[in-house]
């Protein structure tokens, strides 16, 4: 089971994204935010991505995600009855994570049944089966306290007078590929990263 891919980026359509890892290319479906945030990257960078891996009798299929909510997220819409990969890819790329939560936690099947490829049927399904669920990831992503430090250096790009919700993500994105780097150097990281945007 492959859960996670980090390597070169070899090619990059808005369907999937080739990852040389080690020699190897993986052929990887993205969701259309996902492919946004590798668009970014320079040719033959390193991309990191959270990986489900899906089976099927004829094929072995991977599914590759910017953060491991997306995936979180995409796993869950699996578990709901008529829902496949290709129609949960759809759903990601129709409403980013923050807004499927809302929706799906509020119940709006209005909402849900403008992302291409869901019928009010099938939105009135989602609603039905992850409501409860999608209130619960709701209330932990808010739970969840940032990492030591990181109050500081989102103050600090804030005040460089970048938005809140940018510096909040490129410090995310930061995280995942330094690990445990020093403040000065994830500041570092962070400001070369919002230069893209």
């Amino acid at each position: 089971m492959i859960a996670h891919l980090r390597g070169r980026l070899l090619s990059l359509t808005p369907e999937q994204a080739v990852l040389d890892v080690h020699g190897v290319g993986y052929a990887v479906f993205l969701p259309v935010p996902t492919y946004y945030e590798l668009q970014k990257l320079p040719a033959g960078a390193e991309a990191s991505l959270h990986v489900h891996t899906h089976v099927r009798e004829d094929a072995l299929l991977l599914y590759g995600f910017w953060s491991e909510r997306e995936k979180q997220l995409f796993e869950r819409l699996l578990t709901v009855s008529g829902v496949g990969p290709r129609l949960a890819r759809a759903i990601l790329s129709g409403l980013p994570p923050e807004e499927l939560l809302r929706a799906l936690a509020a119940g709006d099947v209005a909402r849900l049944s403008r992302t291409p490829g869901v019928g009010k049927k099938t939105a009135e399904r989602l609603v039905l089966e992850l409501r409860d669920k999608a209130a619960e990831m709701a209330v932990a992503a808010q739970a969840e306290p940032p990492p030591p430090g990181d109050e500081d250096l989102l103050d600090a790009l804030v005040n460089l007078g970048y938005r809140r919700a940018d510096a909040e993500r490129a410090l995310a994105d930061v995280r995942r590929d330094a690990g445990e780097a020093d403040v000065p150097e994830l500041l570092r990281l962070a400001l070369k990263r919002l230069a893209r945007l």
